[in-house]
């Protein structure tokens, strides 16, 4: 009875998100109260009664509700509870009803902090984000239902995904979730200011910190996804440019844009068109994204089984792209810009750059990943295009993008002088040809050596930077160093926040430099006590111990390394693989690792006789990977000093809401 509730209540809120549109969109454009309120209230109501739904399905998949046909597909008695908990995303139905959460939690998260703010703009934010919510509503009541039943009770379900039986993938799938849903919050900003006509710079102040914050989130879920695949797949490597995760990175990299471009439109009041046109391609390639994991055009090992939305998403995509063309081509004289750039020696410059190199990479990554469906299509053969193709396209593409992260914050506004590019570019040019020079001597390699190059050139321009305003702030007022710097985040944090998530940025690149030059491995078959030797260490085979958990049994090898040089034992690393009692067939790995800052030990164990006294591995040596969590660490400090609403700011968004009330 419970789960026909379920199914009403999402019945009932996608009534609302429809009536709630309405409201929005007339109460917008009549300036009527009780519409405005009532498009509120939708919001709310909506976010309510999807949060109850979800809750019914989570009390399907803890109680063992096996007549579900979700929690008979992807739970099982055996399943620990936590597991239990990120079922709701482990299949199709649960993850767009998942989809459907956070999206009216944002939206209500929205509708509540801007209850008396952006009078003009807010009936039509609601409206949008409610088109949205009634999408998946749409696909949750009619095409994927998640409380249908199987018609009888079963004794035990199927069991979850083994692939998503692991740590990572209770917490990675909710990042990225969040970060996805969250990109339809500046789209819907965009919309609103196209149908409202504020087309000013209040719109673009109020909708970076909307998109920073699902920025942050998209990020933080692309390098837990990384981590996810280095420690499971056992392949020893993080990311392949699947399409799944590539799908990912395209709205990622296009919100990159947009955050750097919409700088240029706050300070010159130019770029107005294209910071609209980023807003709705990034809400676009979101709604890409999810049509290719569920629509089995595109094969990965993440996607979700076929099913029949894919129809609704083609449908949904073609109203956002011609509808969106449309509103825009008819604004598009209110969109002119103030002013020009004047001198490629500007900053305005090197951050149209920046967006060119950003969007060049999103159409190499975006061509690549949907080749083989249109190779399909127009040759009957499905071409898959690999790694190389995205590493010969993209990488050079990615130096030249790391380079102007460095550049761009050294340049003035308008105009750099020859004297100001010496005083700025000394220094950090210097270091970076030491750098060269150094890894040219040990390493004689050349991309290595360009590449770290240009990581300790940006860092330099950095490290500069925060010396130069920590002791401007030592002259003026006297404070130490540390007291600086947290006055310059205090201060200034949208600058010096950013700073720091480029030094994590940069960290990352010296990751996949290391990872991707210096890599050495070894695949072997080793008796009980035999070794082997790769880069400085020593691996010996100490044999296999099997541990039962409720549902699987874990194998384990033991493997002592050795330092070569003094022979003494650094540590002992435990490669496992995991047999799942209802998919025997389907075993995953989980790898052997020893984590420094300089390289990991990290190894695969592939297979083994009955008695253990042999087993075979593939062993790695992966210089510098810890810097690549490290950066996405520090990405996420730096993110949330940048996004921080200080005091300052506080207080000049209250003045900016009061100048463009309703009735100016």
């Amino acid at each position: 009875m419970i789960f026909d509730i379920g199914h009403l209540i999402l019945m009932t809120a996608l009534v609302l998100a429809a009536f709630g549109i309405i409201a929005g969109y007339f109460g917008g454009q009549r300036r009527n109260t009780r519409l405005i309120t009532s498009s509120f209230n939708a919001v709310y109501a909506v976010a309510v009664l999807v949060a109850i739904s979800a809750g019914i399905l989570w009390y399907g998949l803890f109680t063992d509700a096996f007549q579900l046909s979700y929690v008979w597909n992807h739970s099982e008695r055996a399943l620990p509870t936590f597991y239990k908990f990120s079922a709701l995303w482990g299949g199709q139905a649960g993850s767009l009803l998942f989809w459907c959460l956070l999206l009216s939690g944002f939206s209500a998260v929205v509708a509540f902090a801007n209850r008396h703010k952006h009078q003009v703009l807010m009936p039509y934010v609601n409206a949008v984000l409610l088109t949205t919510s009634l999408f998946f509503l749409i696909l949750l009541v009619f095409a994927t239902d998640p409380f249908k039943r199987v018609g009888f009770v079963p004794p035990d379900g199927q069991g979850l995904n083994p692939l998503l039986q692991n740590y990572w993938m209770i917490i990675h799938p909710v990042m990225l979730y969040l970060g996805y849903v969250g990109m339809a919050v500046p789209f819907a900003f965009a919309v609103g200011a196209l149908l409202s006509k504020r087309l000013g710079n209040e719109w673009v102040r109020t909708v970076r910190r909307w998109t920073l914050i699902p920025w942050l989130f998209l990020s933080l879920g692309i390098i837990m996804g990384s981590q996810w695949a280095y420690m499971e797949l056992g392949w020893g490597g993080y990311w392949a440019w699947d399409p799944v995760e590539n799908a990912s990175f395209l709205p990622w990299l296009t919100g990159t844009a947009f955050l750097h471009s919409i700088i240029i439109q706050e300070q010159r009041g130019i770029l107005k068109v294209w910071n609209v046109v980023l807003i709705w391609l990034t809400y676009f390639l979101v709604i890409l994204g999810t049509f290719t994991t569920r629509s089995g055009v595109l094969e990965s090992v993440h996607s979700f089984a076929r099913s029949d939305v894919g129809p609704y998403f083609l449908g949904f995509l073609i109203i956002i792209v011609f509808g969106f063309l449309w509103l825009l081509f008819d604004r598009l004289p209110l969109l002119r810009g103030e002013h020009q750039i004047d001198s490629y020696s500007s900053r305005e410059a090197a951050f149209l750059a920046n967006n060119w190199l950003f969007t060049g990479i999103a159409f190499a990554t975006l061509w690549g990943t949907f080749f083989p469906m249109f190779s399909e299509i127009l040759t009957g053969q499905r071409i898959s295009v690999a790694a190389p193709f995205f590493n010969k396209v993209n990488g050079p593409l990615f130096l030249m993008l790391l380079l102007l992260m460095g550049v761009a914050p050294l340049l003035g506004w308008r105009h750099t002088s020859l004297s100001a590019f010496r005083k700025q570019f000394t220094i950090p040019t210097i270091i970076a040809l030491i750098t060269a020079a150094l890894v040219f001597v040990f390493a004689r390699s050349l991309y290595p050596m360009i590449g770290l190059a240009i990581c300790a050139f940006v860092t330099a321009t950095i490290v500069q930077e925060y010396v130069r305003g920590a002791m401007a702030r030592r002259v003026t007022t006297g404070e130490n160093i540390f007291i600086a710097i947290t006055r310059l985040w205090s201060r200034n944090g949208r600058r010096y926040g950013g700073y720091i998530v480029h030094i994590g940025i940069v960290m990352i690149g010296v990751a996949i430099i290391g990872n991707e030059f210096y890599q050495q491995s070894v695949s072997v078959t080793l008796a009980r006590g035999e070794t082997v030797n790769l880069g400085h260490y020593e691996l010996e085979y100490a044999g296999i111990e099997t541990d039962r958990q409720p549902n699987l049994m874990e194998f384990s090898a033991r493997l002592l390394v050795y330092d070569t040089d003094s022979g003494q034992v650094l540590d002992t690393v435990h490669p496992k693989r995991n047999i799942y009692d209802k998919t025997p067939d389907m075993p995953t790995s989980e790898v052997g690792l020893r984590m420094t800052p300089f390289e990991d030990v990290y190894v695969v164990l592939n297979g083994w006789d009955n008695s253990g006294s042999s087993a075979t591995f593939t062993i790695y040596v992966n210089p510098l990977t810890m810097w690549m969590w490290v950066g996405g660490i520090m990405m996420a400090i730096g993110t949330l000093i940048a996004a921080w609403p200080h005091a300052t700011r506080r207080r000049t968004e209250s003045v900016r809401s009061l100048v463009y009330a309703p009735g100016d």
